[in-house]
């Protein structure tokens, strides 16, 4: 088998691991933060290791699989470890740093169950952008390329300020909710979400590639329905929530 046809097929897995995660978190809510209760799935850590150990193939292994590749030097391929890193840098070190976590804890099967999507991830995206895939440098002036990156730079900004906003609802000590109010909280309830699903769609279309569309697909796939539990959560506890905000996509669901 050539790696050509190995990487195929992972970016078929992909596919098929978005129409699982879908099926299940439709029925089920991922346990993790305000929807874990502390017991019935075994062994578990707190939020921040779990955090940090489970995103830590995106930007590690990415970088591995990525300096492998011939094309490593290109421009273009460096374009794409830039979006890719900056992304993932920020989730998987500054982000779980920034959390008040309070006692909280994550399931282990949770965090092992993302650490292998994220080594199956980062191979497929990584080996594609540096080695299988080929980008000449009239890409760069290409639309697919400029609106790519367009949207991923503006989703990465909706997901950075609505994390923003919602580490700053709780002061240290604090560990109630509140409603997160202001940016794009005030369309939908998960921006952070939204934002991350502009920012995959983004590269998808930027790497113009099957590979990157995989990964969209389960980005969907994985943040739709947690979106949909967690507006469900809002307006469940709070009277006073804002009727007309959607989940996850303004002004549609």
């Amino acid at each position: 088998m050539t790696e050509a046809t190995f990487h195929g097929a992972l970016v078929w897995v992909l596919f098929a691991l978005a129409a699982v995660t879908f099926a299940i978190l439709l029925r089920l809510k991922a346990p993790y933060g305000r929807h874990y209760s502390g017991s019935g799935w075994g062994p578990d850590l707190s939020n921040r290791v779990g955090w940090i150990v489970m995103e830590l193939p995106a930007p590690a292994f990415f970088a591995v699989v990525y300096f492998m590749g011939e094309s490593a030097g290109g421009t273009l391929p460096l374009i794409f470890l830039g979006l890719w890193q900056c992304h993932y840098l920020n989730r998987t070190f500054v982000h779980p740093l920034r959390l008040r976590t309070t006692g909280k804890r994550m399931p282990v099967v949770v965090a092992a169950s993302a650490f292998t999507f994220n080594v199956i991830n980062a191979y497929v995206n990584g080996r594609w952008v540096s080695e299988i895939g080929r980008y000449e440098l009239q890409w760069l002036g290409d639309p697919r390329f400029l609106a790519g990156v367009l949207v991923f730079v503006v989703g990465f900004a909706i997901n950075n300020h609505s994390d923003n906003i919602l580490l700053g609802l709780r002061k240290p000590g604090e560990t109630g909710y509140s409603i997160p109010r202001g940016g794009a909280f005030r369309w939908v309830s998960c921006p952070n979400y939204f934002g991350e699903l502009l920012e995959w769609a983004g590269w998808a279309l930027a790497t113009w590639s099957l590979a990157g569309l995989a990964f969209f697909v389960y980005t969907a796939a994985n943040l739709v329905p947690r979106a949909l539990s967690h507006h469900a959560w809002y307006k469940a506890r709070f009277e006073d929530y804002p009727s007309d905000r959607k989940a996850v996509i303004p002004g549609l669901l």
